[in-house]
């Protein structure tokens, strides 16, 4: 496969993965924990710090939207924010050894966490060192 046939694969792929998560956020945000359709009396505090965390959830995902246009100069933000996301994964993961299994929508978020950005990231390096290779030998 051609380097830009690559790096437009990259960038598609990367799009539809961001929808998923996208499609929470919003709801998130305007919903409260209430979007999870689980207690119907919720504190402030876990009100308000849903709402933050939805914020800063929506936040990283317009940085990994931006590095979709140039992706193959993006490696040092894919890698901030891929960590960032995988630190998230490893926390979720944790909930579910210590209190249990969350819903479906929470098993595919932590799907994307630990598995799909993980190997987007390897990607986005790869597709990168080609760029950078090509713009050597130039």
């Amino acid at each position: 496969m051609s380097r830009d046939a690559e790096k437009r694969l990259l960038q598609a792929v990367m799009a539809v993965v961001l929808l998923l998560p996208a499609s929470a956020v919003i709801p998130s945000i305007i919903g409260g924990p209430r979007f999870l359709g689980h207690p119907p009396v919720v504190s402030a505090d876990l009100d308000s710090h849903f709402r933050y965390l939805s914020g800063l959830f929506l936040a990283l995902l317009v940085l990994f939207a931006g590095t979709i246009p140039a992706i193959e100069r993006q490696a040092a933000r894919v890698r901030l924010l891929g960590a960032m996301v995988v630190v998230g994964g490893l926390c979720r993961l944790l909930s579910l050894v210590l209190v249990g299994v969350p819903s479906i929508g929470h098993q595919l978020g932590l799907a994307v966490e630990l598995g799909a950005v993980p190997l987007l990231m390897l990607w986005q390096a790869r597709l990168a060192r080609r760029y950078a290779r090509s713009i050597s030998a130039a």
